[in-house]
């Protein structure tokens, strides 16, 4: 018989917030070449804001710094058009989607996750749509035919929300700085552009079960 893929299998951690414009990218990518490589992924949805905090900002780098936002949104549409992914700039960055992280950490290992996460995204970078409204949130649930009002619930639980704030906390103790952010191991790569770098990393790593 075959072996089992499962034996062969390799993990990323991926660490995104829903407002972080090259977040957008990487999730819109991830899985299918996670798949391709078979890597499994978890995924670790994170507050940008506190991360920021504890640097000394109060607020995105991109809005922070005049230049470096100018910049962001050149290199963006650049970026975009080498993927095939749409852009319409956010008319709120970095756009606060409390509740859709939320949901993405109560469902961080449900067979639907990516399909989320992906519809998130769409609405943020490619719709300007506000992702902090229970209605958006609710709106991507419908679309991928889940259990919307269950989910919900579920996000608002006192428990799930302690789990976000401890899981943000858990970010800047890994010294996490920005996002996308993958680990592989004890391995580091920050930025949609190492997302690569990481999956070849994955397969320098001897599988797990």
């Amino acid at each position: 018989m075959p072996d089992d893929p499962l034996s062969t299998t390799r993990t990323i951690e991926f660490w995104f917030d829903f407002g972080s414009n090259y977040s957008y990218l990487s999730t819109m990518r991830i899985e299918a070449l996670a798949d391709a490589r078979n890597v499994r992924i978890v995924w670790r949805p994170f507050l940008l804001g506190p991360v920021f905090r504890q640097l000394g900002f109060d607020n995105s780098p991109f809005v922070l710094q005049k230049e470096k936002g100018a910049y962001v949104w050149k290199d963006m549409e650049r970026q975009c058009r080498k993927y095939g992914l749409a852009l319409t700039r956010p008319s709120t960055f970095p756009r606060a989607a409390l509740l859709a992280m939320r949901v993405a950490l109560a469902g961080a290992q449900e067979p639907w996750i990516g399909g989320y996460c992906r519809k998130i995204m769409q609405l943020n970078f490619a719709e300007d749509r506000d992702i902090g409204s229970p209605e958006v949130v609710g709106e991507a649930l419908d679309t991928l035919g889940l259990p919307t009002q269950r989910i919900i619930d579920a996000a608002l639980a006192d428990a799930n929300k302690l789990r976000l704030r401890e899981q943000t906390e858990s970010a800047i103790n890994k010294g996490i700085f920005g996002a996308p952010t993958f680990f592989v191991g004890g391995e580091m790569f920050w930025g949609n552009d190492r997302l690569e770098d990481a999956l070849d990393y994955c397969e320098t790593l001897p599988a797990r079960a």
